[in-house]
């Protein structure tokens, strides 16, 4: 099991700084920042980009992997997007992963444009990943589709990490998880919907089973679950012991919290945090 925390975009960069740092001096296998242009769960808060925040923290850590926690179509292009990756790869010394969904929330329609059925959002999606993973491996790239065009797309110098950068696909359909299959190097999910813990894990084993339906059989393939759409799991470290072990006896390889916030959604205690890295973390490791 590997283990992942998301901090959210939200300080300015004196205050999140040391929160990078303290999360690889802790242990955490991989660190996330959510991309968008307002989440809809902190309307009001203070948000900065993706891409500069991504790059900082590629500056003060040195090993742990770095992640969009997901990038969509709804505000990025392939082409402007696979040179917001190029830097970021190169600037991370290939410790970049790019993690991919269809999008939705504020950022579907604060820029304006139709809105798109959730066919549409999957043939977006699919044409996005299709021409992205073109980009990250190919110079001089022509294309017209539905939603995307480039013209003589120009992508040197490509990738630190060959062939390109990994893939973590956000998926739940049919079609959403075949395209993880072909693109991605692993699956991230938030669960369904749900009214308590129990029935939420019961959506995560409900969706890790239709991906092992469309999955080649005897493929590895990282499964990420971010373990708070339900219940904040470093609520306490029990409460994280128990959600890992649950993530886990599902096939999961890597489970993603949240930095725990003063106040409001993913409120907690940084002490929490310390005592699950150096006390928990470590004997789960050992476990699964």
């Amino acid at each position: 099991m590997r283990f992942g925390i998301t901090i959210l975009p939200e300080y300015r960069w004196s205050e999140a700084a040391p929160k990078w740092r303290a999360a690889e001096e802790l242990g955490f296998d991989h660190v996330w920042t959510y991309d968008h242009l307002t989440w809809s769960g902190l309307q009001d808060s203070p948000w900065y980009g993706t891409t500069p925040t991504l790059t900082a923290a590629a500056l003060v850590t040195s090993t742990v992997k770095l992640g969009t926690f997901v990038t969509s179509p709804n505000f990025r292009h392939p082409l402007t997007l696979t040179r917001d990756i190029l830097a970021l790869d190169d600037i991370s010394n290939g410790r970049l992963l790019c993690g991919i969904g269809s999008g939705g929330g504020i950022d579907s329609t604060i820029l304006g444009g139709p809105d798109l059925s959730p066919r549409q959002k999957v043939d977006r999606l699919t044409e996005f990943t299709e021409l992205l993973d073109k980009l990250l491996t190919t110079d001089r790239v022509d294309h017209r589709g539905e939603y995307f065009e480039t013209r003589n797309g120009r992508t040197l110098p490509g990738c630190v990490q060959q062939p390109r950068v990994p893939f973590v696909m956000a998926a739940n359909g049919p079609r959403s998880l075949r395209l993880a299959t072909r693109y991605g190097a692993g699956w991230v999910t938030t669960g369904g919907k749900a009214d308590d813990l129990d029935s939420w894990f019961a959506t995560v084993a409900d969706l890790s089973h239709r991906l092992d339906d469309v999955l080649e059989e005897g493929r590895s393939f990282d499964r990420y679950l971010s373990l708070d759409s339900k219940q904040y799991a470093l609520s306490s470290a029990d409460a994280f012991e128990d959600v890992v072990g649950r993530a886990a006896a599902l096939g999961f390889t890597d489970v993603i919290t949240h930095w725990p916030r003063a106040e409001g959604v993913y409120a907690g205690s940084e002490a929490v945090l310390e005592k699950v890295a150096t006390e928990v973390i470590p004997r789960l490791r050992v476990a699964t």
